[in-house]
């Protein structure tokens, strides 16, 4: 069994790689009219959100501000074994044919530039090193800092800046070829996995637990009703949240569904799709780093518990680069040891500290004959 609060996270520097342009010329075609269509109707310049900075940003704090005890690994790319788990053979080859090429790919705006294929190949693979790392035992927790992010792909289908569904595919190389039967999947990103959902969708070894914003917001699914089909009915568990939710709406669910829902299925190994853009800096919701600290514990509790201790954070959305690279520091330092912080309760004994040195100001003390007459007031009746 590995070490407690031993972490490894990876990062690879081969997913700088993917960068779209919107500015370069992309390959022509219907998509690339209507995609182009779609922006010049906004107004406003328009930038690729999902940029190479996301992951350099969290690099450089955890280089400036070190988190003693996680250590750092280069990732690997994927194999075609690995992503034809949970991808169709003709869908990798359409993608596999854009190697070293620009063009759309879903008119949600989703793209790739000369180098996205291999650093999807590589967020892939290095998703499954992260799993690898934990199921022998060399930590006992991972985060896998990758992109182009994953939750969104699904079998047939980019969508959502995703190419290869990174989380689904570890999950399955977990199953197929390191001995885990059961496999739990959290998803605490603001929108909703829709392609994780799918390719497990009537699966009853792999619990997918997602809480999101609620549709309308992209990608529009995950209503309660969204449970599973077949033999994964009931495996599909769906917790959406108006746009104002926050940190007592996230760990209610976590503690009063998650938990209850894990222990019924007892896991091998828990994966977790980790999204940052639920924090309020990011606009979808109102999640703070506490949150996130203390959904982290919650999580690390319940793997203790029902696996090992085996438990992977694997990366999704987040995009205010400050928001994104605390709030990876404040998951990494609770998988380190530090102790979760409950949200809220920050500051608490700094307020009580002030009240104490200026309440005498603004609050009478009680003098010694008020004390006496107080005294006096207690005798019994009567009393000469």
């Amino acid at each position: 069994m590995a070490k407690q609060n031993s972490v490894i996270a990876f990062y690879d520097e081969r997913m700088l790689a993917h960068e779209p342009n919107i500015d370069v010329p992309f390959l022509p075609g219907r998509m690339d009219k209507r995609v182009r269509s779609l922006l010049s109707g906004l107004g406003v310049p328009w930038k690729y959100p999902e940029h190479p900075a996301r992951l350099s940003a969290i690099r450089h704090l955890l280089e400036l501000e070190p988190v003693p005890g996680v250590t750092f690994e280069a990732g690997m790319p994927a194999t075609r074994e690995q992503l034809g788990r949970v991808h169709t053979s003709s869908y990798l080859d359409s993608i596999y044919h854009l190697r070293g090429k620009s063009a759309w790919l879903d008119v949600d705006t989703t793209a790739v530039s000369p180098g996205s294929v291999e650093a999807a190949e590589v967020a892939a693979g290095t998703a499954v090193a992260a799993v690898e790392a934990v199921v022998a035992g060399r930590a006992e927790s991972s985060f896998a800092l990758v992109r182009p992010p994953g939750h969104h792909a699904e079998p047939v289908r980019a969508r959502g800046f995703c190419l290869f569904n990174n989380v689904a595919v570890a999950a399955a190389h977990a199953r197929a070829a390191l001995g885990c039967q059961r496999v739990m999947i959290i998803d605490w990103d603001a929108h909703h996995g829709n392609g994780t959902q799918d390719i497990f969708w009537a699966d009853p070894d792999v619990l997918f637990f997602d809480i999101h914003r609620a549709s309308p917001f992209y990608p529009g699914t995950g209503s309660l009703e969204e449970v599973g089909v077949g033999l994964g009915d009931g495996t599909n568990v769906n917790v959406p949240l108006p746009a104002d939710a926050g940190d007592i709406a996230y760990l209610k669910a976590f503690r009063e569904i998650l938990v209850p829902a894990a222990e019924w299925f007892r896991p091998d190994l828990i994966l977790v799709s980790t999204g940052f853009d639920p924090h309020s800096h990011d606009l979808a919701l109102n999640v703070s780093y506490d949150g996130f600290s203390a959904m982290t514990g919650i999580l690390q509790s319940l793997a203790r518990r029902q696996c090992g201790g085996r438990l992977v954070f694997v990366l999704e959305g987040g995009y205010n680069l400050i928001s994104l690279s605390r709030g990876v520091r404040s998951v990494l330092q609770v998988l380190a040891g530090d102790e979760p912080h409950e949200p809220g309760l920050r500051g608490l004994a700094e307020v009580e500290a002030a009240a104490a040195f200026h309440r005498s100001a603004f609050v009478a003390e009680p003098d010694a004959s008020d004390t006496q007459s107080d005294a006096g007031s207690d005798e019994p009746s009567g009393a000469t």
